[in-house]
């Protein structure tokens, strides 16, 4: 009987990628694994399965069977490889059933260290201009006592009774095989029994380290920077993790950032806003001269090209809006007062043409409270 082609075993097209050749294999184990599945015809669909990726996901092997088929690869292939079954199901499937990280042959598991995040809040100059800070961070870094192992001088750890070493128990659920981390030894596949003074067999430590941490121009809030290697130390001596530090910048007494733009309110007096002139404003980069129009009114917005942030990502620069606010004038002298008087009374012998928009509203508001009158007595004579 010929055997099936292993491309249409495993469901895929020949020119499938090596992911695509994992993935299919994964649904297909997943389905007929003996483990899950009683039955001669699920462990043959099973070993067919194994069969095929052995040679499909083995790229010299791929090339010769795509070359002469099952001849070009007689005997590499198939549980008479030296492969068990469940070897290369492990492999594959080792982060669901928690293998993987060597747990089928054996030895300590090793884990990278858990990544840290650190808030940071800048100045809005620093986060514009860029700056170096430094940060202490608290974390666990390795023993040096006992340089990670969790032992005593002189002692080590041993081997694990329970799971002898594989840090896992396997634990029968009527079909389904289940592995979980060993209760003795909590997946480590070690037990100290003689554990170091300084981490109490932890392997490691509660420690303050102080970094200095450049800071990009131009960075915003929720910005992320990463250290790598920076985090918490791994178990067993595996790797460190990361370190995040995210950006926020406290509120500025001027300016408003949105972006790569900035706003700010410019209090104007009345004088100035009905007269025109020419007003300092502040910026980043220092003060610059703006001109103002006569007749310029609250909420009147400037545009300075250039004057915001550079971004972080770019070589743009954005802008600086100013938002005209008119000021009142407060705690006016006598004559002061008097003067005003005087320029009210001719403000109303102008009449409309110096204040359009207060007889443009009230005409409006008598225009409202005349139709509100007439609908009124529309329904009292309704009545």
């Amino acid at each position: 009987m010929s055997k099936a082609d292993y491309y249409e075993t495993l469901g895929v097209n020949r020119n499938a990628s090596d992911t695509e050749l994992k993935k299919a294999y994964r649904r297909l184990a997943m389905k007929y694994h003996p483990d899950r599945n009683a039955g001669a015809e699920a462990e043959q669909r099973f070993k067919e399965a194994k069969e095929a990726y052995e040679v499909l996901g083995d790229k010299q092997k791929r090339a010769a069977y795509d070359q002469f088929g099952h001849e070009g690869v007689e005997g590499s292939a198939g549980f008479g490889a030296g492969a068990g079954m469940g070897d290369i199901f492990g492999d594959i499937f080792g982060d669901i059933f928690g293998g993987g990280g060597g747990g089928r042959s054996g030895g300590s598991r090793v884990h990278r260290g858990s990544d840290l995040q650190y808030n940071l809040v800048l100045s809005l100059e620093e986060a514009v201009f860029g700056t170096e800070v430094d940060i202490r961070i608290p974390s666990l870094q390795r023993c040096d006592t006992c340089a990670g192992t969790g032992a005593r001088e002189g002692s080590h750890p041993e081997t694990c009774s329970t799971c002898h070493g594989q840090g896992q128990v396997r634990m029968q659920q009527g079909f389904f095989s289940v592995q979980q981390p060993c209760p003795q030894c909590r997946g480590s596949g070690k037990v100290i029994k003689d554990p170091c003074n300084s981490c109490h067999g932890q392997g490691r430590v509660e420690k303050q380290k102080t970094l200095s941490v450049n800071i990009p121009a131009g960075v915003d809030s929720g910005d992320r920077i990463r250290l790598s290697g920076e985090g918490e130390a791994g178990a067993n001596g595996g790797v460190s993790g990361d370190l995040y530090v995210e950006v926020s910048i406290k509120r500025h007494e001027l300016f408003t950032r949105d972006g790569n733009d900035l706003h700010c309110d410019i209090p104007l007096r009345f004088t100035t806003a009905a007269l025109g002139g020419e007003i300092t404003v502040p910026t980043l980069n220092g003060q610059v001269k703006l001109k103002i129009p006569a007749e310029t009114q609250t909420g009147k917005l400037f545009r300075l090209s250039g004057k915001g942030v550079k971004s972080v990502r770019s070589a743009m620069v954005g802008d600086l809006y100013c938002h005209i606010v008119v000021e009142t004038p407060v705690n006016l002298t006598r004559r002061q007062k008097e003067l005003l008087a005087e320029l009210e009374d001719t403000m109303d012998e102008g009449g409309k043409r110096h204040s359009p928009k207060e007889h443009g509203w009230a005409d409006k508001g008598k225009t409202f409270f005349e139709g509100i009158k007439s609908w009124f007595d529309s329904e009292k004579e309704k009545k």
